[in-house]
């Protein structure tokens, strides 16, 4: 499969926020840290020049190799951003296949905390480069729900936000679902059918349309603390950081 099997239109993002204003230790998360975003490959030349012009200094893309290697890096790659690639799921088609394809708020959140605990070095990396790069980071997957919602997460935690306030940022997305299946429709349809899957028959399984998109990161946050106690301790074991989670504080409460 190649960008040319696809009939892609380049587009804005549809669910694309500054983490700005969310309640963290000592304060309020200043705007311009980070941005979390759906795909970012295939954004019009405008928008690319706006991000860049606000300060996107580095981006963080969380979307398998596969989905990589079909559309690329799109217009931000003609801009001088650090670009760097973090899946947090590496093969797509066996996720798909190991996980059942239950598309339930409660299977995500367990999705999740597989993600935090299989691809923490991944995450520790991701906080690194937003706690160093010298402007703002934008980490995105291809919907930026769940692989960027867990980043999210990851770096809320490390900011000290409540799981509240996680969940509610998290939650945001629910609005944006069907104009985001709408945008990535083109993409993710032509990879379910070169993964061998039927992509109405997915999508016909799912539920993510119906009910409250809370569960799933709830039931990340809660399991995680009942099976690690300290919600981060995956990220630390694989190496987060005290001075990592400073500079993240520091960065997110300064001006």
């Amino acid at each position: 499969m190649t960008i040319a099997d696809i009939d892609l239109v380049l587009s804005a993002p549809v669910n694309l926020r500054d983490l700005g204003g969310i309640p963290i230790d000592g304060g309020v998360l200043r705007e311009g840290l980070a941005i979390r975003t759906d795909d970012l490959a295939y954004v019009t030349t405008d928008v690319a020049s706006q991000l860049v012009a606000a300060g996107l200094t580095a981006i963080i893309d969380l979307r398998s190799p596969l989905e990589v290697s079909v559309t690329g890096r799109g217009s931000l790659a003609d801009y001088p951003v650090a670009y760097h690639h973090l899946p947090l799921i590496a093969d797509v088609g066996r996720s798909m296949g190991e996980g059942a394809t239950e598309l339930s708020h409660d299977a995500m959140g367990q999705m999740y905390l597989r993600m935090v605990e299989v691809a923490a070095p991944q995450l520790v990396t991701a906080l690194n480069v937003i706690a160093y790069t010298p402007g703002t980071a934008a980490f995105h997957c291809a919907a930026g729900r769940d692989r960027t919602g867990v980043v999210a997460a990851m770096l809320l935690l490390a900011l000290g936000a409540a799981d509240d306030d996680i969940v509610a940022d998290y939650a945001l997305t629910g609005g944006n679902m069907v104009a985001i299946m709408q945008r990535t429709a083109p993409v993710m349809g032509a990879m379910w059918k070169a993964l061998g899957f039927d992509a109405d028959a997915v999508g016909a399984t799912s539920s993510l349309l119906e009910g409250s998109m809370e569960v799933s990161m709830r039931t990340l946050l809660d399991t995680l603390r009942e099976q690690h106690g300290d919600a981060l301790a995956p990220l630390r074991a694989a190496g987060l950081s005290d001075a990592t989670v400073a500079r993240l504080r520091e960065r997110a409460l300064g001006a």
